[in-house]
């Protein structure tokens, strides 16, 4: 093969891939609003189209795991009887490809919470989610939140 020819080929090969991770990513960040947006509703049927569906799927949520989107669902039902909302720092959100069909989510979040009749206090979150791409397009397969100090 001529070396232009090769050059011309390898350029289309680093343009193809760098539209596929583009994509992933916009696809990831899609998700990720949805993500936002059913919480902020306590919407649980829009909250559950976003979780994977798999005995796997993990929530770490006050220093304990929640492992299924059934059981996840119900701790959010809980929680969406006081005041829950997110307020991620979009501008910082960041995805990563870890292979192909499985992404990362990294964004700084600030969660409004409390239990019914409570004044709700900001927590902020390092929030980190790990995203696999099935049939039905991306799914959240776990949510690791990392407390940090309120700045």
């Amino acid at each position: 093969m001529p070396t232009g020819s090769r050059t011309a080929l390898a350029m289309v090969l680093m343009i193809s891939a760098g539209s596929v991770q583009a994509g992933t990513e916009d696809e990831v960040k899609a998700q990720f609003s949805k993500f936002v947006a059913a919480q902020n509703a306590h919407d649980l049927k829009a909250v559950s189209d976003t979780l994977l569906d798999a005995p796997q799927f993990l929530w770490i949520t006050r220093g304990a795991p929640i492992w299924g989107r059934e059981a996840a669902l119900k701790r959010f039902e809980a929680l969406y009887q006081g005041t829950w909302s997110l307020d991620p720092k979009t501008d910082e959100l960041k995805v990563f490809e870890v292979q192909p069909g499985v992404a990362q989510l990294y964004v700084p979040i600030t969660f409004m919470i409390a239990p019914a009749g409570q004044t709700a206090q900001p927590a902020r979150f390092l929030m980190n989610q790990i995203l696999v791409k099935t049939s039905d397009g991306w799914k959240v397969s776990s949510v690791l939140p990392i407390p940090v100090p309120m700045q």
